[in-house]
């Protein structure tokens, strides 16, 4: 954890709580909470393949205050919280962690939530009219290493999270969709990407091939969250040029 502690100063766990802030900083950070209280795997303290010490290293570099929750959600909690992030939870987040979060939103706060699985998700996006699919994704075009479950997303909408970017990488995800006008899809697979409906792990009779929605973005009350479908994209593993590239932006768009 030398690269995410350079320069900062790690205090002990006070109700559930890390943080990690600059040293002799005068002038106060915004706040960024990453929930580890919902049965993560993959966290940003460790530095193995598919953990997210590099994810934390960028956002601690772009002017966060990076904090770690062990907590369920409450309003206390989120007290000068700016953004909260949520990767790959296996546990539910209960609905009173839900009303929490909403409430954080509607007071302005910010959200990014990525899914391992989609059921811990399943009540917080469903009021945030954002569902998604049972099966995982796969492509015809764009993939990596002969996997069709990995690939690149071109299909990228004009938005801020985009920016200087004409791709990101996605390692096994999940489809989205909007269910009303306060939220949107802002990336997509290619026309030719598919489920496999029978689960003969090819493309068959049956299967249904379109495009997806791999990315939603939408707004509740005064706040702001983006949905990715997939949190493979920002693990130390593949975090190459186009994926650290959306993680900077992704911190930007959260302050």
């Amino acid at each position: 954890m030398k690269n995410l502690m350079s320069g900062f100063i790690a205090l002990a766990m006070v109700s559930g709580l890390f943080s990690w802030a600059p040293a002799g900083g005068a002038i106060a950070a915004p706040v960024v909470l990453i929930d580890q209280s919902h049965d993560q795997r993959f966290v940003i303290e460790e530095e193995g393949p598919l953990h997210l010490s590099g994810f934390a290293a960028i956002l601690k570099e772009e002017g966060f205050s990076v904090k770690i929750s062990t907590e369920a959600f409450t309003d206390d909690l989120l007290k000068g919280v700016d953004a909260v992030v949520i990767s790959g939870p296996f546990k539910n987040i209960e609905s009173h962690e839900v009303a929490v979060l909403l409430r954080f939103l509607e007071r302005g706060g910010r959200l990014a939530a990525m899914l391992h699985i989609g059921s811990p998700f399943a009540d917080l996006l469903r009021r945030l009219e954002v569902d998604f699919t049972n099966y995982v994704l796969s492509e015809q075009e764009n993939i990596i290493d002969n996997d069709p479950r990995n690939f690149q997303i071109k299909a990228l909408q004009t938005n801020p999270l985009f920016a200087g970017m004409d791709h990101f990488s996605l390692y096994g995800g999940w489809a989205l969709m909007n269910t009303a006008p306060t939220s949107s899809l802002v990336a997509s697979t290619s026309s030719k990407s598919w489920v496999d409906l029978n689960g003969d792990k090819k493309l068959s009779k049956g299967d249904v091939v379109q495009s997806f929605g791999v990315v939603a973005v939408g707004e509740f009350g005064a706040g702001r969250f983006v949905v990715f479908g997939d949190d493979a994209i920002f693990q130390n593993k593949f975090l190459d040029e186009s994926n650290r590239q959306l993680a900077i932006n992704l911190a930007r768009w959260l302050k």
